[in-house]
């Protein structure tokens, strides 16, 4: 039967741009999803639909695009039009990003409350609800801050706590205030609609459903426990209306009442799925209804109270078909240095600006991934930490495999590897991939990937590393290539390497998809699955024999110390404070300078003229210094064009050959070669400078935003 996996994360609130917080949980989930479809590839046993979308209602969205002077849903629009940036930079690939403002949404959830109605599972009681009385407004549970009641955490919200987990009314927190106003909110009565939790039924039903092996980390199963009680005591019902003036969807049969944001919410997983069916042409209720179909849910433990006890126990009395196969991954929160985030503090990561100062998206996706495990606990990053990781492994063990042998292949074996493989080298693939149990690591690696252990499966693949680096060490192309008598071996050294190379680049491909895409050019592969990596078949190295392999460029550079500098939010106080000494301490003659060192504008020209320049994104795959020239670098381009070009550019004083290999920039590729006196430039690489250079010397190439890729026209 084929395994189908329905995988979500939560869904972000669309009041705010994604935070670091967010790429480690799509992170995690993405590399579990590419896991998955590498299954799928190789035999044909796994479908994936991997969805997500913005949380989009609420009073909270509601007041904010008022502040604006637009509708909420020009709110939410603007804000999910950054979303792609984020996404598409750390190399995120849901199948479908929706929003829970939609069509399927209010369906949907509609349909859940009157299944769940007719179950008589909803009542409706008159209750006392804060309202605040400058606002002039009943206030929403995220609207209403005040003290924890069960562990007097200050600062909470009023539905629950994000220290502790607890759920709770709004009208139980301790010396509550409102967000919009500070003032304490007053209680008045109102109608409101409630499911029922403390049903008997619901009880006897999560407490089956927790206990279900397999469905959940055990850490969690006797949390949310302790919070059933013994025979559902604890458990109270759930206030799942809000009053007008409210941004969501209309309870059926209820004028001027919505639904709770949390009630639809989690419908907008079923939301964006049903959606993304009727794109690809999917059959939504059959695949739901198909007995291999699964719920995976990606959450953060402070969440858990909702997709616990609330989300199970509503899709089991609207008689949702995969219940009883929804599993509930649950991850801990990212610390930096150990403690919470904070921008006052300066530990805030940014991951916007992590891209935009030059960071590989894949440094990170692997140092997350490298700490993270199938329990329920924090992870910290450490900037030290990070680049010690990501420098020792990436580029020290496996980057380096390729670099050092590479090259060989291509200058002696015009391109082409070994047809066979000596008995030696063959035996060394084997201690790289085989344990000493005699099992292959790729199953190890495989079990480890598919529980969410991912920091086990890297270290193991790094053990695969360390063992290839020993042969190549151990065996010395370098020497070999030396020597004319030593061809031969030297052919199959540099093969035996390359092969254990390609193991290591499937085996990291969930973490590392761009390098896996550069790695599939350069040798030469359709696609990568994981059944390439059975050593018994004889997969792991036969299809490599005999191959023509492309030329090799850098994969990945080493972390520049400096960059982890950069990237941390300044402390609240330093950045306030730092503009006004800056306008203290420069005289007004200097701020006249620098706006009379702008170049003045060009004259016109017509969308004609502009149209006959062709400029394009390239990647510098290469960089070295030209001997005898005080200013110009030598830069190898790849504008998509499958061949390489030859920049010289005179940028020496600024930039350092190694810290541009890798990078994107913009380049005229229509522009004439120009012999110069060092050989051809085949193009102009754009930068920008000063008016007067020699005041002001600073020359700045051009980087273009991240999702862009070589031989994309700049338009």
């Amino acid at each position: 039967m084929t395994r189908k996996l329905f995988v979500t994360t939560a869904l972000p609130y669309a009041n705010a741009a994604f935070h670091i917080g967010h790429m480690m949980e799509y992170i995690q989930a993405d590399i579990w999803v590419r896991f998955q479809r590498m299954q799928a590839e190789g035999n044909g046993l796994r479908e994936v639909h991997f969805v997500g979308a913005d949380d989009t209602h609420g009073t909270p969205i509601m007041i904010a695009a008022e502040k604006e002077g637009i509708t909420p849903q020009e709110f939410v629009a603007k804000i999910a039009a950054g979303r792609a940036q984020y996404l598409d930079g750390f190399h995120i690939a849901f199948d479908n990003w929706y929003s829970t403002d939609s069509p399927e949404n209010v369906e949907l959830s509609q349909g859940i409350y009157r299944k769940l109605r007719d179950a008589g599972l909803i009542q409706t009681k008159t209750v006392d609800r804060f309202f605040d009385p400058v606002k002039g407004m009943f206030l929403a549970d995220r609207n209403i801050k005040g003290e924890c009641p069960k562990c007097h955490a200050k600062d909470q919200y009023g539905d629950n706590c994000e220290v502790c987990g607890a759920a709770y009314q709004p009208t139980e927190l301790v010396n509550p205030f409102s967000v919009f106003t500070n003032a304490t909110p007053i209680l008045k009565p109102s109608e409101q609609y409630f499911f029922k939790l403390s049903d008997p039924r619901c009880f006897a039903f999560l407490r089956d459903w927790l206990n279900t092996p397999g469905r959940l980390q055990p850490e969690m199963v006797n949390k949310v426990s302790e919070w059933l009680g013994e025979a559902g005591e604890k458990l109270a019902d759930w206030d799942i209306s809000r009053d007008a003036p409210y941004f969501g969807i209309p309870i059926p049969d209820a004028p001027g009442k919505y639904f709770y944001v949390w009630l639809d919410a989690p419908v907008g997983y079923l939301a964006s799925l049903k959606n993304y069916c009727g794109k690809k042409g999917i059959n939504y209720d059959a695949l739901l209804a198909d007995p291999g179909t699964e719920q995976i849910h990606f959450i953060g433990k402070d969440i858990v109270s909702f997709h616990l006890l609330f989300w199970p126990a509503m899709l089991q009395f609207a008689k949702h078909p995969t219940i009883d196969r929804m599993k509930v991954a649950v991850h801990g929160h990212l610390t930096v240095n150990n403690e919470k985030m904070s921008k006052s503090r300066g530990t805030g990561i940014s991951p916007l600006r992590y891209l935009n100062l030059g960071m590989n998206p894949e440094w990170l996706r692997y140092y997350l991934a490298y700490k993270l495990n199938s329990r329920v606990e924090d992870l910290d990053f450490t900037g030290d930490d990070f680049v010690a990781r990501v420098n020792s492994d990436l580029i020290g063990k496996y980057v380096n495999i390729a670099s050092r042998c590479a090259g060989f292949i291509a200058k002696k074996f015009d391109g082409k590897l070994a047809a066979s493989l000596s008995a030696s080298s063959q035996e060394w693939i084997k201690k790289a991939l085989v344990a000493e149990d005699g099992t292959e690591r790729q199953a190890t690696i495989a079990a480890n990937f598919d529980s969410r252990e991912f920091g086990k499966a890297l270290r193991e693949i790094m053990e695969i590393a360390d063992v290839a680096n020993r042969f190549v060490d151990e065996n010395k192309p370098w020497v070999l290539a030396k020597d004319e008598s030593k061809v031969a071996e030297l052919h199959d050294v540099c093969t035996t390497a390359l092969i254990l190379f390609r193991q290591l680049s499937i085996l990291l491909s969930p973490v590392l998809p761009g390098v896996a895409a550069n790695v599939r050019a350069f040798l030469n592969d359709d696609a990568f699955t994981w059944a390439d990596t059975a050593v018994a078949s004889g997969a792991a190295w036969q299809p490599m024999l005999g191959r023509t392999i492309g030329a090799y460029s850098h994969l990945m550079t080493r972390v520049d110390a400096k960059m982890i500098e950069e990237l941390f939010d300044a402390p609240t106080q330093q950045a306030a404070a730092a503009p006004a000494a800056a306008a203290e301490a420069a005289p007004a003659a200097e701020t006249a300078a620098a706006v009379g060192d702008i170049e003045e504008l060009a004259p016109e020209i017509s969308i004609d003229d502009f149209s006959k320049i062709d400029l394009r994104i390239a990647r510098i795959v290469n960089c070295e210094h030209v001997e005898g020239a005080g200013k110009l670098l030598r830069l190898t381009l790849d504008v998509g064009e499958g061949r390489h070009r030859n920049v010289f550019s005179g940028i020496k004083s600024m930039y350092k050959p190694e810290d541009l290999v890798g990078k994107l920039t913009v380049m005229v590729v229509n522009l004439a070669p120009r012999k110069m006196k060092f050989g051809v430039s085949e193009g102009m690489v754009l930068a920008a400078s000063a008016k007067d250079e020699k005041a002001n010397p600073g020359i700045y190439v051009l980087n273009p935003w991240p999702g862009a890729e070589p031989g994309m026209r700049v338009r």
